[in-house]
């Protein structure tokens, strides 16, 4: 049971180790699959840089909402 611990403890400590690492560097988690890259999507939600397509419908939306 001794052995279980140990190794529970060091797994956990090995992803927090991670996630600091992660929210630290301030990179977009890309995996070895490429991220979005392989699903072949130009931006995620709230990406630094939005494609044209996506800054288009962001200023529509804003807008259509003060002419309300």
């Amino acid at each position: 049971m001794t052995l279980f611990f140990v190794t529970f403890g060091i797994i956990v400590f090995l992803v927090f180790i991670m996630a600091i690492g992660v929210m630290l560097g301030q990179k977009p988690i890309a995996g070895s699959c490429g991220g979005y890259a392989a699903l072949k999507v130009e931006c995620a939600a709230r990406c630094r840089n939005p494609c044209l397509r996506r800054r288009a419908a962001t200023l529509r939306a804003r807008f259509s909402r003060r002419l309300k």
